[in-house]
């Protein structure tokens, strides 16, 4: 099994904002972090999804069951439901892409739990930030 954690973070709302993305393989783990556009935090939190996934199918791995881990309630029911009002063109494009893997379970983590992503997401931000000085 494959589990990918995502987070997102953004400072003001719309602001710059961030995703970070932490794969674990059995004992293998990538720690992924990516600058994105000016967004709100919800819109931020389906992109670290969806950067998470396209890291996934380009790095061939593709072939288990997917664990998708999410602290974020919308993007979690979203994906339960098929349907968000107003994200509709993501969860559309997160589906396209989970058809790359067998099996994909949708897990939604409290906070506490999700450290690893939150952290690299919180990193990526604050590199953003300070490089535009």
């Amino acid at each position: 099994m494959i589990i990918l954690a995502t987070d997102a973070a953004t400072k003001g709302s719309p602001g710059p904002s961030a995703a970070g993305a932490l794969i674990t393989r059995g004992q293998q783990r990538w720690q992924l972090k990516k600058s994105l556009s000016q967004m709100d935090n919800h819109h931020a939190e389906f992109a670290a999804v969806i950067f998470g996934l396209q890291e996934l199918i380009h790095r061939g791995l593709t072939d288990e069951t997917l664990e998708l881990r999410t602290d974020s309630k919308l993007v979690y029911d979203s994906l339960e439901k098929g349907y968000a009002k107003h994200f509709q063109p993501a969860v559309d494009q997160i589906y396209q892409l989970e058809q790359a893997f067998p099996l994909v379970l949708h897990v939604w983590e409290a906070d506490h739990q999700h450290r690893g992503p939150h952290n690299l997401a919180q990193q990526a931000l604050f590199n953003q930030l300070n490089t535009k000085k």
